[in-house]
């Protein structure tokens, strides 16, 4: 029987060796991730909306919750503050 030089942790490299392969996914994924939540937290607090503040805050799903909050739900304060802001 013949046995390697690294016996039985030959597998225990190999994610040492993935890890350079996998950060040139990852390090982009989680710049563009904290570029949405920064946004979507500021624009939250912005508008006062506590709930999704913390909703945003504890879920992470890679920008996905934080574009679609910008997109859809902080500009109908934006546009109320306007329309108030207008009539004073």
């Amino acid at each position: 029987m013949m046995n390697s030089y690294w016996g039985n942790y030959a597998g225990a490299f190999v994610p040492g060796l993935m890890a350079g392969w996998l950060s040139i996914f990852l390090i982009p994924l989680a710049i563009w991730s904290l570029f949405w939540m920064g946004l979507a937290l500021w624009k939250a607090a912005r508008n006062g909306s506590k709930v999704w503040f913390i909703v945003l805050l504890l879920v992470h799903t890679m920008g996905i919750l934080d574009i679609i909050y910008i997109l859809f739900f902080s500009k109908s304060k934006e546009k109320n503050t306007v329309k108030t802001a207008k009539k004073h």
